[in-house]
């Protein structure tokens, strides 16, 4: 039996691959990657995100090697799984992204965003932010879901409201970090005036990624259609068109993201456990030093800036 996964390479073809040889692809990359004595590390390298990466490259080992290798090592420098709710609680502020109390019709955790209330000048702040919200939406995916949907709100959008070295921020982060993690973005009533902002974008995002953006109008009744195959009406927001007429509340917003904080913490905890006698070479001496040295070194990162930054020791 045979499953068939898509590249996210702008003109790659369709590859099909089977359970057997997807298997062995990812043990070729695993011996690429090399051992790595941090649990996060270790944890991000999982079965299921090494076949993300793969995926991402058409299966191509020395491809999806390169990219990540500079996703581990963006990773090791960002820390993303060490930001929690404290740090970015001013970015949270307006509800600019928030993770919506629903899912849609197959399983995937919504991510909204209205871009139109941005509310900080800080491009760190603003990715930190972007990254905690990616961080959780994945830890709230169900089982068998990988992946999330993005729903855009463009209500007081205007071209200065979003910076385009944030942008292409956005677009690096996502495709080359968190790749095959976007199942859909849905760009709810774009102005007219977007249309000059999208031609500019659109050439950051590769060929897979545009196909999975979604133009939708409330006046227009075919791209309605859209939102009724992908949400329940019932429980999507009416802002976009459904019957649930909560709006973001930023204090019980705060507690829901502390709570899911103490869930990633315990998370950590328990692989800190399991993995505590991992990280010693055979002299008994740490070897996070030398496996970080081995990720490093010939690697490209990707092309992030601002990302060079310290973040409190608490596991979020």
């Amino acid at each position: 039996m045979s499953f068939l996964f898509k590249s996210s390479n702008a003109g790659a073809t369709e590859k099909s691959i089977s359970l057997e040889e997807q298997q062995e692809k990812i043990n070729e990359l695993r011996k690429e990657l090399g051992e790595y004595s941090s649990p996060d590390i270790q944890d991000f390298l999982s079965d299921a995100s090494v076949s993300r990466f793969l995926r991402a490259r058409n299966w191509n080992v020395q491809k999806a090697s390169k990219m990540m290798k500079s996703a581990v090592k963006w990773r090791l420098a960002f820390k993303p799984e060490n930001i929690c709710w404290d740090d970015i609680a001013q970015e949270a502020e307006t509800g600019k992204i928030y993770r919506a109390d629903y899912k849609d019709k197959h399983g995937r955790t919504v991510l909204v965003l209205r871009p139109g209330l941005e509310n900080t000048t800080s491009a760190t702040g603003q990715i930190k932010y972007l990254v905690y919200s990616l961080e959780k939406a994945i830890m709230n995916l169900t089982e068998d879901q990988e992946k999330m949907v993005w729903l855009t709100d463009f209500q007081s959008w205007t071209l200065g409201s979003t910076p385009l070295k944030v942008t292409r921020e956005t677009v690096n982060v996502l495709q080359d970090c968190y790749p095959e993690r976007l199942g859909l973005a849905i760009l709810y009533n774009p102005p007219r005036i977007f249309e000059s902002f999208w031609k500019i974008v659109k050439p950051f995002l590769d060929h897979e990624t545009r196909k999975k953006v979604k133009f939708v109008y409330s006046n227009d009744k075919e791209s309605q259609k859209i939102m009724a195959e992908v949400f329940d009406i019932e429980e999507l927001d009416s802002a976009f068109g459904g019957k649930n007429p909560a709006t973001f509340e930023y204090n019980s917003y705060a507690e829901r993201m502390q709570e899911d904080d103490k869930k990633m913490g315990s998370l950590h905890s328990s692989t800190d456990s399991l993995l505590e006698s991992s990280g010693k070479d055979a002299n008994g001496v740490d070897s996070d030093a030398s496996s970080e040295a081995s990720f490093y070194s010939g690697t490209d990162s990707p092309k992030h800036e601002d990302s060079g930054h310290n973040t409190p020791k608490k596991n979020g």
